[in-house]
């Protein structure tokens, strides 16, 4: 019966497959797996699991910020800032320039040279700067720290040309401007203020000028009574000599 059935139906005739074991020689890389199928790959990125992201941490501008803002006031900085306006007050010459890359050893030098002159070279913060000349006369020269600075202070104010000289030796400190009896001037008017003289020349040359229009005006005044006494001095020896000439002629009668 089971002959007949294959023979009509042959579509119901069993059969084995034929299975062929294959063995690679190569061996699987760990490190650098083959990608799966993109099926597979699929599957993997829907069931792969998702944690909680750990917190991350803050960067450094963060960090510098809150540490700006929990900053407790240092009471020496109040001392510095109190002797940086006392150095205002005091001067009568206040300088201040921008330094440039410089060593140690050259500031050294520019700064014994100065103390030589009575000038006096330092260094400040600019939150320093800024507490000392808050609510001042002297809040105008805050644009002028926003970058490494130097001051220099005097107590005579005839000492702006020593100070170009010496500063021109020297070309990492460039002047930016100054204060000068309580004015405040750019580095050309500092320029302009050392070539003019001395005190001492100037009011010599205003006493010198004063005498002048004096004597002019003493002139001026006296010129007509002078011209006058000119006049009546020919005149009087006119009549003297025609006088002289008529006794000459009387005594000859």
């Amino acid at each position: 019966m089971a002959n007949l059935i294959q023979k009509t139906l042959p579509l119901t005739k069993t059969s084995t497959p034929a299975l062929q074991f294959l063995r690679y020689r190569g061996k699987i890389n760990i490190q650098r797996p083959k990608e799966p199928h993109y099926e597979r790959a699929r599957v993997i990125a829907v069931t792969q699991p998702k944690y909680p992201e750990a917190p991350k941490s803050k960067t450094c501008f963060q960090k510098r910020a809150e540490r700006f803002q929990e900053q407790v006031e240092n009471p020496y900085n109040d001392i510095i800032a109190r002797e940086v306006r006392n150095w205002l007050e005091h001067s009568q010459l206040v300088a201040i320039f921008h330094l440039n890359s410089i060593t140690s050893d050259e500031i050294f030098r520019v700064r014994v040279d100065l103390h030589k002159q009575n000038l006096h070279l330092k260094s400040y913060g600019r939150k320093i700067i800024g507490q000392a000349v808050k609510d001042t006369r002297y809040e105008a020269i805050m644009p002028l720290f926003h970058s490494n600075h130097c001051i220099v202070f005097s107590p005579d104010q005839q000492r702006v040309s020593t100070l170009l000289k010496i500063t021109r030796r020297v070309p990492q400190m460039v002047l930016l401007g100054g204060i000068v009896e309580n004015t405040l001037l750019s580095r050309n008017e500092l320029m302009a203020y050392a070539q003019m003289p001395g005190l001492q020349a100037a009011q010599a040359q205003l006493v010198q000028t004063l005498n002048q229009a004096a004597g002019n005006l003493v002139q001026q005044l006296q010129a007509h009574q002078n011209s006058f006494v000119q006049v009546l001095d020919v005149y009087a020896k006119g009549e003297a000599k025609d006088s002289a000439e008529e006794s000459k002629e009387e005594t000859k009668e």
